[in-house]
């Protein structure tokens, strides 16, 4: 089988696999439809997915303008938080002292409730776009931290032994063996963080903004205006799969010899 007919069967079975799922959202979408118009439902208790279309196009611009603002939050505090917990992980390894003073402080801090947080980063950052960045960082960076953690400490001892007996040192050992072997380990925790960057994008506007999808969904319940709400929300989860799969698609181009891309590859 050639290279562009194997693409295409991969291709074939990636939407193949993904029409259960499409034909049980459409179901659900028919199911709530039907039930808000047979019982006669208020649009202020719950909107019929065809109000909510009708506030999604109505509030179109408005929508574009908030997704782009809090994309950006998303963006910019994941970043921060790649960087902060992959920079964690690693100095717990490399460390091993200092790793182990630090680790139960890393998760004493990520037990504290990250909205009680989003108050307080406001009165020392400001309404602009620090304390959301921050807010995000905070909850982002433990999966990140975590999983990069579970990579680099579960290398196969016989591979840090033989690196060991050609004279490798321990910066070598980690830049060779347990960074490369950690990688599936730390796109895994990436594509958590995402999704969590964007809950903090959005608890960030709730707690203090004037604009964005959470400074949206909050206006819109203070003037009743259910459809909306839901309408932002639609916009909220779909900004998360669309950063989820980035990063889905990041992990296959940084490493296609991950063993989840091998299978598919020989298939």
């Amino acid at each position: 089988m050639t290279d562009k007919s194997s693409k295409g069967a991969n291709l074939f079975v990636a939407l193949t696999g993904m029409l259960p799922g499409l034909m049980l959202f459409l179901l659900v979408l028919v199911l709530w439809e039907v039930i808000i118009r047979t019982f006669n439902v208020s649009i202020f208790v719950l909107p019929a997915p065809s109000n909510i279309a009708v506030s999604l196009a109505a509030n179109a611009g408005a929508l574009a303008t908030a997704t782009l603002i809090t994309a950006k939050e998303v963006l910019i505090g994941f970043a921060f938080a790649a960087v902060v917990g992959i920079t964690l992980a690693l100095l717990i390894v490399r460390f091993r002292l200092f790793g182990r003073a630090l680790y139960p402080l890393i998760v004493l801090f990520q037990t504290v409730p990250k909205v009680a947080l989003a108050p307080i980063f406001i009165l020392w950052f400001g309404y602009d776009l620090a304390p959301k960045i921050v807010l995000i960082m905070v909850i982002a960076f433990f999966p990140i931290t975590l999983d990069m953690l579970v990579g680099l400490q579960s290398v196969e001892q016989s591979f840090v032994s033989l690196m060991k007996s050609v004279g490798a040192r321990e910066n070598d050992i980690m830049l060779r063996v347990r960074i490369p072997h950690a990688m599936p380990h730390l796109m895994a925790g990436m594509k958590v963080a995402i999704t969590f960057s964007v809950i903090g994008a959005i608890v960030g506007e709730f707690a203090g903004a004037s604009a964005g999808l959470g400074y949206m969904i909050q206006f819109a319940s203070t003037q009743l205006d259910t459809a909306l709400v839901f309408a932002a929300l639609v916009v909220v989860s779909l900004v998360g799969v669309v950063f989820y799969y980035v990063i889905e698609i990041l992990e296959r181009f940084l490493i296609p010899w991950a063993p989840k891309f091998d299978a598919v590859n020989r298939a």
